[in-house]
């Protein structure tokens, strides 16, 4: 066990390659139009996001199954140093397409940062202990969706969009130091078959429903022969994947996890979730940006409410975790808050005050802190510590399958609200990716007030749905069972 003082290092490393990760998802975007630009590669602007979303989701369960098996240390080093290689390309990009295949190479590595950081705190931390933990790593992820925004800004306008990719290397090295120092890794050393067959499923799975949902409805038509293939692969594949890991003799994502109740249940509320939270909460800069007519910079700022609201329900959650030991009705309770703060949002109007904007983002950031900080502690008291790492992993992807799935929904669902709208006053709803305030501020003020009227209306069928699937999360909730946290951190047979 590690003593106290080693036991923070590495969490403060940790925390910081888990920043850098996240922060890499939000800091891009406010940098793409600039970087598009000089580039000259507008048409190919969506798979820079969608090349590292595809190698970031497809890695993440075999840096999770390989941690149990070679051990956490290695694997975290070599998901940093992939990420860092990355970045450094990313930065030296003359083309779209060697940035493209720049960042493919970045979600590699940050496909493993997510699942790797989030297992090594269940290597040196006692689950009573863990949530703690684990709230703070949720915190993390709401600093991000702030900075990315507002460094991503900075960058662009003082120095150089190669910043955004160039800022991960003197922190990345920093935390991969401390890191490689303090911690002493966990594997088994021992003969091991690794499942090839599964993985190869699993990554043509990942890849047709990433490439369907991400560029579906905009790169291509979701009825072209291009979607409907993606779709039938990720069909098939899945089928065969789970067919697959039934026989293998090292899964994967073992089949048997699924027999524990608080995996089959936290997966089950950690993908609902998915959907309500990726998929609505990202057309919240939209309506900031375009109805309210601010800039990216400040509508990164007006989400600090929605940081707070997480901040705070990820630490109180934590803590009654290890006061009380006990979790289970954390999940009903943040994914009923969550509910209400979703259903204010679908009353927005193109007048909503700031400070009603702010209680709502307040009031959707609690609902989110305790999902954040339960499900992974919850999931990892529960399974034996052999298997740890796959199931973090499993947790992720499911949560992950549902972010794409809600986005590529709630997309369709928004685009087409909106394009009846303008469509009934002879409009065209156009691509609605260039709806930004200076498009805004070009046009007649009757023009504004009507688009602006009609992506607001646009957006509440979209955070209606998104409220739904958030109660239903509540609802799975209930059957999830307390099994008491230990604490302890358990030996390699519990």
């Amino acid at each position: 066990m590690e003593d106290k003082k080693t036991t923070k290092l590495i969490l403060l490393s940790v925390a910081v390659m888990l920043f850098l990760a996240a922060l890499d998802q939000t800091i891009v975007s406010t940098a793409l139009p600039t970087i598009v630009a000089e580039l000259r590669g507008v048409d190919h602007l969506s798979w820079v996001v969608t090349s590292y979303l595809l190698t970031s989701t497809v890695s993440a369960p075999m840096y999770g199954k390989l941690g149990d098996l070679y051990g956490r240390k290695l694997l975290m080093q070599i998901a940093v140093s992939i990420f860092l290689i990355g970045s450094i390309l990313s930065g030296m990009a003359h083309s779209m397409g060697f940035l493209i295949g720049a960042r493919a190479i970045q979600g590699l590595g940050g496909g493993g940062l997510f699942v790797l950081a989030f297992t090594v705190v269940g290597d040196v931390v006692a689950p009573r202990e863990r949530g703690k933990i684990q709230g703070l790593f949720g915190a993390v992820f709401g600093l991000s969706s702030v900075a990315g925004p507002l460094l991503g800004g900075f960058f662009v306008d003082q120095l150089s969009w190669r910043w955004v990719f160039y800022v991960n290397l003197p922190i990345g090295v920093l935390a991969l130091g401390i890191f490689a120092l303090a911690f002493h890794s966990t594997g088994r050393r021992v003969s091991h078959k690794i499942d090839y067959l599964g993985a190869l499923f699993l990554t043509m799975a990942l890849t047709g429903l990433v490439l369907f949902t991400s560029l579906g409805g905009s790169s291509f038509e979701r009825t072209s022969p291009f979607m409907l293939s993606m779709a039938g692969v990720a069909v098939v594949a899945s089928l065969a994947f789970v067919r697959i890991e039934f026989r293998a003799v090292e899964p994967v994502l073992p089949m048997s996890l699924f027999r524990f109740n608080n995996f089959t249940v936290m997966t089950s509320v950690g993908f609902v979730s998915g959907v309500a939270m990726f998929g609505a909460l990202v057309f919240l800069p939209l309506y900031l940006q375009t109805v309210k007519g601010v800039s990216p910079t400040v509508s990164g700022l007006l989400l600090v409410p929605m940081m707070f609201g997480i901040l705070s329900g990820s630490i109180s959650s934590g803590r009654y975790m290890g006061r009380t030991g006990r979790y289970r009705r954390l999940p009903m309770i943040g994914m009923a808050v969550m509910t209400l703060g979703l259903l204010l949002f679908t009353q927005l109007q193109v007048d909503t005050s700031s400070w009603v904007i702010s209680i709502s983002m307040f009031i959707v950031g609690i609902g989110l802190g305790p999902t954040m900080s339960v499900g992974t502690t919850s999931i990892q008291n529960s399974v034996p510590k052999a298997q740890m790492g796959a199931a973090t992993a499993g947790f992720t992807l499911f949560r992950q399958i549902g972010g794409l799935i809600g986005v590529s929904i709630f997309g369709s669902l928004f685009t087409n609200s909106l394009t009846n709208t303008l469509g009934s006053h002879g409009m065209t709803g156009g691509n609605i990716h260039s709806l930004g305030s200076e498009m805004m501020s070009a046009l007649p003020p009757e023009v504004q007030i009507l688009i602006k009227e009609a992506i607001t209306n646009a957006l509440h069928p979209v955070f209606l749905l998104a409220a739904a699937a958030a109660f239903v999360a509540s609802l799975i909730g209930w059957f999830l069972k307390g099994v008491p946290l230990r604490s302890h951190i358990p030996s390699e047979g519990e």
